[in-house]
């Protein structure tokens, strides 16, 4: 419920309506974001210099993730993707997805590496997890590079995803991977992917972040390109320069997306380098943050 009207979403099927014409009393606004990202843990086995995640030690209690995805329910969220760090190498992962899937009518999603998966793993999420992103930076002896391990390792984890839900690419895009892109798109489509997302790389104490000229490449790239599987991009300067679709008209960053990591900190993005600490009701941060100057 918004100003933009009334947006019914089924979280099995995926189907978005927005009954734009439906005009919403401001009291009845939802006060909970559209989508909630939420930072597990920051445990990763792999090390991709240009990750963003923190390094240090950090997981968050899973009776508290369970009870602010209550919360965030009942105030009108409509889903919540876990991450990390790698969510799949968070201890009791599976119940706490499991929990959430029959405690609310949130969708559950989660973004993986893939190398954690097996059909063990697998097996258990099914029911409680609606849709899934599988990180693929760049194919074949690129992404072994990368990534550090083998990319028959990948193929493997987009045929166990392919039965259990629905399920994208992610793809982070720079110097190594912008010349692949079309290789990328073909990997999607021939995986059975439903969407290929675009992350430009973003500046990390690391790494620099995409250049000027790999942006370039990019946006020209993905404005003439003819593929079989749909195409996103990560909120960045560059989806101004592309034909992209507003997902609710004029919606308010905030009312679209926030994110929690593995410290317990909200904040308004996962890129961005301060929020407010969660310590009771995640829903009266939500309120503080929207508030903050």
């Amino acid at each position: 419920m918004s100003a933009s009207g009334v947006h019914l979403f089924d979280r099995v099927s995926g189907m978005n309506v927005l009954l734009d014409e439906v005009p919403v009393p401001a009291e009845q606004f939802s006060r909970a974001p559209r989508y909630l990202s939420v930072a597990l843990t920051n445990a990763c086995e792999l090390h991709c210099p240009y990750c963003y995640a923190p390094k240090h030690a950090a997981a968050l209690d899973t009776e508290r993730v369970l009870a602010w995805a209550v919360e965030l329910d009942a105030a009108g969220c409509l889903g919540v993707g876990f991450g990390g760090g790698e969510p799949t190498a968070y201890r009791r992962f599976a119940q706490l997805c499991s929990d959430i899937a029959q405690s609310t009518s949130m969708a559950v999603t989660f973004t993986t590496h893939g190398h954690r998966l097996t059909p063990e793993l697998v097996e258990s999420l099914h029911g409680a997890v609606h849709f899934v992103r599988l990180s693929v930076d760049g194919v074949g002896a690129t992404y072994e590079r990368l990534r550090g391990r083998p990319f028959a390792a990948v193929v493997q984890a987009a045929r166990l995803l392919g039965p259990l839900a629905p399920f994208g690419i992610n793809a982070v895009i720079n110097a190594d991977t912008v010349g692949e892109l079309d290789d990328l798109a073909e990997f999607a489509d021939k995986a059975g992917a439903s969407e290929l997302l675009l992350l430009p790389e973003q500046p990390t104490a690391a790494a620099p972040g995409i250049s000027d000229a790999d942006s370039q490449r990019l946006v020209e790239w993905a404005a003439t390109a003819r593929t079989g599987v749909r195409l996103a991009i990560s909120r960045t300067s560059l989806e101004a320069a592309l034909p992209t679709t507003e997902t609710v008209p004029g919606e308010h960053p905030l009312d679209a997306h926030m994110h929690l990591d593995a410290t317990g900190v909200l904040r308004p993005h996962a890129y961005a380098p301060t929020g407010l600490s969660v310590g009771g009701s995640i829903m009266e941060v939500v309120q503080a943050l929207r508030e903050a100057p």
